[in-house]
């Protein structure tokens, strides 16, 4: 498989070769998908965007053996549960990721925007703004292409996603290898390669976020209802759309 620039898919426009790229990959396995993502692109630029959920070690595990010197993109918001925080350092150890960047909010942002730490109780959309979009955005810079965790069965508004996507407002490419998957999907490679799970899982906890945006999920629910609980709001605004953009807190200084 060629690589880099010599790749026919790089002489295209990103929506053109995410088209490409999902039709040859319609039915591939999510190995061959991350494959293809890291063949595409250079080495250094593609980052693999990982919030140590509770799905996460599926795609920290398969990247640890095919490059675990990629860069992964970890957003510590200063609001997650330590569990999580205690789960990004032993995966990363046991699993030998070299590349792991912990993201934070520049603190000059937050002084200026949430100086008592209490912006969620107030403007959950603006608090994520604040503490995830914008810190990503400026991670991302550097990188053409970003790879996600994201699948299908999370979220009516994920019910279409593809495993190549052009991102909306920029030239990035978004890469999805376990678009397709559902939750036996994952949990079996997790029983099938002996991985240890997030702690909060067994506490109810299916999709994890924020500690104080974040909530147990009860039987026959959405997996991600536990986010944002009682709030029109599923998605935190990394992953925009193009179409549902609300954020309030567009006058922060720095790029989006």
């Amino acid at each position: 498989m060629p690589d880099g620039l010599s790749h026919p898919i790089r002489r295209m426009s990103a929506a053109a070769s995410a088209a490409a790229l999902n039709r040859i990959h319609r039915d591939s396995p999510a190995e061959e998908i991350l494959a293809e993502a890291l063949a595409v692109h250079d080495v250094g630029e593609v980052a693999l965007v990982s919030s140590f959920g509770a799905e996460s070690v599926v795609l920290l595990h398969m990247i640890s053996r095919v490059a675990p010197d990629l860069p992964v993109l970890f957003l510590e918001t200063g609001m997650l549960f330590p569990e999580t925080l205690a789960y990004q350092r032993d995966l990363a150890d046991r699993f030998g990721l070299r590349g792991v960047r912990v993201i934070r909010p520049d603190a000059r942002d937050l002084a200026a925007a949430d100086p008592a730490g209490d912006l969620h109780q107030r403007d959950t959309d603006a608090c994520c703004d604040l503490r995830k979009t914008l810190p990503l955005q400026r991670a991302l810079q550097p990188f053409a292409a970003w790879i996600t965790g994201r699948k299908r069965y999370q979220s009516d508004t994920r019910a279409a996603l593809e495993p190549f996507e052009a991102e909306a407002g920029t030239v990035r490419m978004k890469i999805n290898p376990l678009a397709r998957w559902d939750a036996r999907d994952a949990a079996d490679y997790i029983a099938a390669h002996d991985l240890p799970r997030h702690p909060l899982v067994a506490q109810g906890y299916p999709s994890i976020g924020c500690a104080p945006c974040t909530s147990p999920v009860r039987e026959g629910e959405d997996v991600r209802a536990g986010r944002w609980r009682g709030q029109g709001k599923v998605e935190c605004g990394i992953h925009f759309d193009g179409q549902s953009w609300v954020r309030t807190a567009a006058s922060l200084p720095g790029p989006f």
